[in-house]
């Protein structure tokens, strides 16, 4: 990887796509620091507070997990503090409304002006998308307030203002900004894909995951900590000890499994019949239909991350009291309990297949393959090439899907039995770095070896 960053950087035109895009999360993080006006960044300082304790049960919440997602942004309350989340669950429904909608289906099959009209209606509803997350959360910094009674900040709501033609003012400027950072985090990432080096949502999501392991890192001192102090007292400190190394031998052993089934794929043999065209023959040789096993790479994550907040999304706005009966619903959707975990994993199954299907259309590309005198050694060209192709599919994205659920579910039952939730999300979070990392080193590679291709009239 290292190696593939340096020859691209000896290349200037890379080099300019690499210094542009570096530029745009240099951008990013400056806006991750800005925060909205009308709030008291004091009282949102103590209120934010638990969610770094990874003692604390709110580290283990979704709300922890979009602060991860934002880079920290979501816990200041700045300008990206939304993140890229409106823009991820826009696509989810764009995506599942072209499988619905007839019209659109027929845009997304009409190449590359039908994708841009489909861009243009996901960016519309990334920002309808972003108002009510935005409101969402200004609902919760009004409704918010510090319970801490030892505090000398005690009672005192984060919002500046809270009643009257003040109140509604402050408000709209709020949610007005939190959607306008959303926005231009779109714009920013499009920015990448047009002159940077491409894969910009995925980048910027990147970037803000990166952006917290310091705080990881300061969570597993911490817990090391804790075992020295329960030492110095003469109790047990083992259980905090075993705890990071246990931590520590599981991130390195998911980027290992991540890196390997990245690039693993089922390959399917194809037999070419020759054919004579004039005096030339055409055809006779053998290849493969290459189909990976993590054909939706990270999507399906994201995906099924994305719908599990909008429960919380929702208590952001009414801020249920915890010992009522919404309360305790809401609270069913933690990341540590055993309903968001079970609801996690069919939803990465379940998205799992739909991207497959969306992606790959057997019938199509068995007619392709009839179309160039291609066969499957052993398979009747046409339904049966199809019938065996998507049988494969299926399998793969099986066996693709449980491979995702693993790396996922793996930190979150971690946090669940240890009790540190601020360390629970990090399959997701180490799936989305290694899988853009990895497909960011391909696509420069990709580029290199375009601008290293001489042709055919050279």
């Amino acid at each position: 990887m290292f190696r593939t960053i340096r020859n691209a950087w000896s290349i200037p035109d890379l080099r300019k796509k690499i210094l542009f895009t570096l530029l745009i999360i240099i951008v990013f993080r400056i806006g991750s620091i800005i925060p909205v006006p009308f709030l008291d960044m004091n009282v949102l300082n103590e209120v934010m507070a638990p969610l770094n304790d990874v003692t604390n049960e709110a580290s283990s919440s979704m709300v922890a997990y979009l602060n991860t997602l934002s880079g920290g942004a979501f816990s200041n309350a700045t300008l990206f503090a939304m993140g890229i989340t409106p823009y991820i669950n826009s696509s989810i429904i764009i995506q599942l409304l072209c499988v619905a909608i007839p019209a659109l289906e027929r845009l997304s099959k009409e190449g590359e002006a039908g994708r841009r009209k489909i861009g243009t209606i996901t960016r519309y509803v990334t920002v309808a998308l972003g108002l009510i997350q935005g409101t969402a959360y200004f609902f919760y910094l009004k409704n918010t307030v510090v319970t801490n009674k030892e505090s000398t900040l005690y009672g005192q709501h984060i919002t500046i203002y809270n009643d009257g033609f003040a109140m509604v003012f402050a408000a709209i400027v709020i949610v007005l900004v939190f959607t306008a950072g959303t926005a231009l985090m779109m714009w920013l990432g499009e920015q990448i894909n047009k002159y940077g080096i491409g894969n910009g949502i995925s980048i910027l999501l990147f970037a803000g995951i990166v952006a917290r392991m310091p705080s990881t890192v300061r969570a597993l001192v911490q817990i090391w900590s804790m075992g020295l102090a329960k030492n110095n007292e003469g109790t047990s400190n083992l259980g905090y000890f075993i705890a990071v190394i246990v931590w520590v031998l599981m991130f390195l052993a998911i980027i290992w499994v991540i890196t390997f089934m990245q690039d693993s794929e089922r390959r399917i043999p194809i037999q070419y019949a020759k054919r004579v065209v004039g005096r030339k023959m055409y055809g006779g040789q053998s290849s493969h239909l290459p189909i990976k096993v993590a054909l939706g790479g990270v999507l399906p994550i994201i995906f099924a991350s994305s719908i599990l907040s909008i429960p919380s999304t929702i208590n952001l706005f009414v801020n249920a009291d915890k010992e009522s009966f919404w309360g305790k619903f809401f609270n069913l959707f933690n990341t540590t309990q055993p309903l968001y975990i079970i609801l996690y994993f069919i939803l990465i199954l379940m998205f799992a297949y739909f991207y497959t299907n969306i992606q790959y259309n057997p019938v199509e590309m068995a007619n392709n393959l009839k179309q160039n005198n291609g066969t499957v050694p052993g398979i009747r060209p046409g339904a049966s090439t199809a019938d065996y192709i998507r049988k494969i599919l299926s399998r793969i994205t099986l066996i693709g899907a449980l491979f995702l659920s693993v790396i996922a579910l793996v930190p979150l039952i971690y946090g669940a039995v240890t009790g540190f939730g601020q360390l629970s999300m990090g399959g997701t979070s180490i799936i989305i770095i290694v899988g853009v990392a990895l497909e960011t080193v391909k696509q420069l590679e990709s580029q290199m070896m375009m601008r290293h291709y001489k042709g055919f009239l050279d």
